[in-house]
């Protein structure tokens, strides 16, 4: 059964969480959305874990039921780190697994790299590690054009244009997708209507997106192999099928990931999480085992 929980963490922000019950001292399983998602997304992953694992999916900062300061500074890289290394260690960390999805990939490649002690493994599912992604949006017509409407997400008045008519525009971000059923639909509306600011904030405060002009932040970001490089035992599992987020973001990947297993889906989109959630469940049971396996 999956149940709500509020964690308050020391810095003053909230995190709305949801959370199933494994067996009596069970292996812990921290989950993390992307965009335009929400904990919810886990929901099904979570349910076929529940009987061996506990699980907990937090809708992160700026989402519906958490804290969603006002301040565009507030989504930066630092801050959002901050967020899960504190609530692994408000869960009693470290987790077993952080798995990670979209933007919460973003976030896990980062704490994964700052703070490996807070994790036995890691999962990251259709997220780029931010080496890869710099190289590619600098150099790669294709993920440049894949990555487009990332400056569409950044315009002053994209929660208004998203929003109208229904969230016209943002439906199509699932493709053609037969998971997106009426109830699943509601769950997006409730989520989208209490607020876009907070998750489109993400887009607008990372530099890492197509560059328009030569001043652009993109030209000038520098990542030291020593700040990015994962020696976290990694699973990556990518949906081949991802129009947004394209395979050339695996080349190379062990460079900065030395301890990497790559598991490509080629009948999966960027939607993974929906769409599998079986395979899903299994990946994360799979590297639970590992995590036991190693101590």
């Amino acid at each position: 059964m999956i149940h709500h929980r509020d964690v308050a963490l020391p810095h003053g922000i909230t995190l709305a969480c949801r959370a199933s019950h494994g067996p009596q001292r069970p292996p812990r399983v921290l989950l993390l959305h992307g965009f335009p998602e929400a904990a919810f997304a886990w929901d099904e992953v979570m349910a076929l874990l529940a009987p061996q694992l506990a699980c907990i999916a937090p809708n992160l900062r700026g989402y519906a039921g958490s804290s969603a300061p006002a301040e565009l500074s507030a989504y930066r890289a630092k801050p959002l780190v901050a967020d899960v290394a504190a609530l692994i260690e408000a869960l009693g960390g470290p987790v077993d697994v952080l798995v990670a999805h979209d933007w919460g990939g973003a976030l896990a490649w980062n704490l994964a790299a700052q703070r490996p002690e807070l994790m036995k493994r890691l999962l990251i599912i259709n997220s780029p590690h931010p080496a890869t992604f710099l190289r590619e949006l600098r150099h790669s017509p294709a993920q440049q054009a894949a990555s487009a409407y990332m400056n569409f997400l950044c315009r002053p008045d994209a929660e208004a244009l998203l929003a109208e008519r229904d969230f016209a525009r943002l439906w199509p971000f699932f493709g053609d997708a037969a998971w997106l059923t009426p109830a699943v639909r509601e769950q997006y509306r409730a989520v989208w209507s209490a607020g876009l600011s907070g998750p489109l904030n993400y887009y607008r405060a990372s530099p890492l997106r197509p560059a328009l002009q030569a001043a652009d932040a993109l030209n000038a970001l520098v990542l030291p192999d020593e700040a990015v490089t994962v020696r976290v035992p990694t699973t990556v599992l990518w949906g081949l099928g991802d129009h947004a987020l394209l395979p050339g973001l695996l080349e190379g990947l062990e460079r900065w990931v030395p301890r990497l297993h790559v598991q490509r889906v080629p009948a999966a989109t960027h939607w993974m999480v929906h769409e599998q959630p079986a395979e899903v469940a299994t990946a994360i049971e799979a590297a639970v085992v590992e995590a036991q396996r190693a101590g």
